[in-house]
């Protein structure tokens, strides 16, 4: 199996390689630039290699969580936590934050459940940041007094 995957890793970086040397010259038209054969190659073998890494990452992910029931229970308590944030954020968003007359003259469409799901999405960074910090700081406390 590992023989397979450094053949296909080498032929894929010479096929990357040979598309480089294809690629327009930097004083080409950008309309020519973006039409050209290799450029779009490049971009769906990096859409290909992206996604066989996701899926490859999620698959050993998943095989490593059932291999060990301890771990199935500590990703449960995790995804409930982060539930438990995102209701927390979606209490507190407010959907009036925005003025949307206002933002309708600017040209921008709006709702107020598009502002209360943004508001919910910046409630839940910060709070998920102040999380981290205070992790951070009781672990720091706890290694000076032991």
């Amino acid at each position: 199996m590992n023989k397979i995957v450094k053949i296909i890793l080498i032929v894929v970086g010479l096929a990357g390689a040979a598309l480089w040397f294809m690629l327009p010259e930097r004083d080409a038209p950008v309309g020519e630039a973006t039409q050209n054969a290799a450029l779009n190659a490049m971009f769906w073998i990096t859409y290909i290699l992206l996604g066989v890494a996701a899926i490859v990452s999620l698959v050993f992910s998943l095989i490593h969580l059932f291999s060990n029931p301890a771990s199935i229970k500590k990703t449960i308590f995790v995804v409930v936590g982060f539930l438990l944030v995102v209701a927390i954020a979606y209490v507190l968003a407010d959907g009036t934050d925005v003025s949307i007359p206002e933002m309708a003259d600017r040209g921008i469409e709006t709702s107020e459940t598009i502002i209360k799901r943004i508001g919910t999405g910046i409630n839940v960074f910060f709070i998920l940041t102040i999380i981290a910090v205070g992790a951070m700081i009781w672990g720091g406390v706890r290694k000076a007094t032991k």
